[in-house]
């Protein structure tokens, strides 16, 4: 019992050797006992007074394009593509879930922005399947999309 206590202190030093200050570490306490609502509200309240946006990271490409320019076999056998939304249709909150759905790195005001600046690009050199997946997400809530 002992040594369980003593590697949960040492545990804890490591955690709080990483801190740059007492005040940082004073407010990762103090935010950690926020709701996910609070969290959420501080998020948004830091990002106004800082003229910031908490944007999503691309994901990075699986795989090099030919140096010719033409498809790859996978690419060419199932027609790989982009999927453009043209239209947000008169429900743009079952438009902005299915957008969630689709990348769920997208925040509420990202997939907000997207249903009032059009046409979007939604999915850019996606697999065919993962397009046609996102296009039936965006059609069944009311969107129009273009698959190029």
């Amino acid at each position: 019992m002992a040594d369980e206590n003593k590697k949960e202190e040492e545990k804890k030093e490591k955690k709080t050797e990483k801190a740059t200050s007492k005040g940082v570490e004073k407010l990762v306490d103090e935010i950690s006992k926020l709701s996910v609502l609070e969290l959420s509200e501080l998020v948004n309240t830091l990002q106004d007074k800082l003229g910031v946006t908490a944007m999503p990271m691309a994901a990075a490409p699986t795989g090099a394009a030919p140096a010719n320019g033409d498809a790859t076999g996978e690419e060419a056998a199932t027609g790989g593509g982009n999927l453009i939304m043209t239209g947000s249709g008169d429900n743009k909150i079952a438009v902005i879930k299915a957008l969630r759905e689709i990348n769920q790195n997208w925040g509420l005001k990202e997939a907000k922005d997207m249903t009032e600046q059009l046409p979007a690009e939604i999915i850019k050199d996606g697999k065919a399947e993962e397009v046609k997946e996102a296009s039936e997400k965006l059609k069944a809530a009311g969107a129009t999309v273009e698959v190029k």
